[in-house]
């Protein structure tokens, strides 16, 4: 039986997890509203990360679309490993994405995504209309630097922090062992904080 827990308590995150991870076994039993709620749990997770990959909102809808298409069809294919299978999804799109770049159709471009489209890395909490402005163009600029980084720099801050996936979760996405995913991650914070306009760190 599948249940709930209400947000911060004690366990939250871990009963989250197995509650979706039931839903990934009822719907590997031909459950198609289970599948449904899977959906409905992670559309927006794998929507932003892959629209900050590729820059296009209509490419973005398409690759969401055929990655969980390509999730049910092998929905039956995955088993419990000790982590949300948020990352199972994202690997998926990130697989559709490197398809895509190598079919040549498509050249991924380094200008930043609109930042109303995507999470915000920092969230900025303040009150006043200028200091909105003033998180606005701070968030606005923190994009731009991640958009300048390496590609393995910008999807390790991507997946970690725009994504909210774990190390582990990320390690398991990007093929990396924990150890380098660490690493990668200090590098790009590094290069972050020595990208961003002085006035704005």
């Amino acid at each position: 039986m599948l249940y709930a827990v209400p947000d911060g308590q004690p366990g939250c995150e871990e009963s989250k997890q197995e509650n979706n991870w039931r839903l990934v076994e009822c719907a590997q039993d031909g459950d198609q509203h289970a599948f449904g709620l899977l959906y409905d749990h992670y559309v927006d997770v794998v929507f932003r990360y892959v629209l900050f990959r590729v820059k296009d909102r209509a490419l973005a809808e398409d690759v969401t679309s055929e990655t969980f298409l390509r999730a049910l069809r092998r929905i039956g294919t995955i088993s419990y490993q000790g982590r949300d299978v948020g990352a199972w999804f994202i690997t998926i799109a990130r697989n559709l994405i490197f398809d895509h770049v190598k079919s040549s159709r498509y050249r991924l471009e380094l200008a930043s995504a609109d930042p109303s489209d995507a999470a915000p890395v920092a969230e900025i909490t303040r009150s006043g209309p200028d200091d909105q402005v003033i998180a606005d163009a701070t968030n606005d600029e923190l994009m731009r630097c991640v958009a300048r980084l390496g590609e393995d720099q910008r999807e390790v801050v991507t997946l970690r922090f725009l994504q909210g996936l774990s190390v582990a979760e990320t390690a398991e996405v990007m093929q990396r062992g924990e150890g380098a995913i660490k690493a990668l991650q200090h590098r790009a914070v590094r290069r972050l904080a020595a990208l961003m306009p002085r006035e704005l760190r």
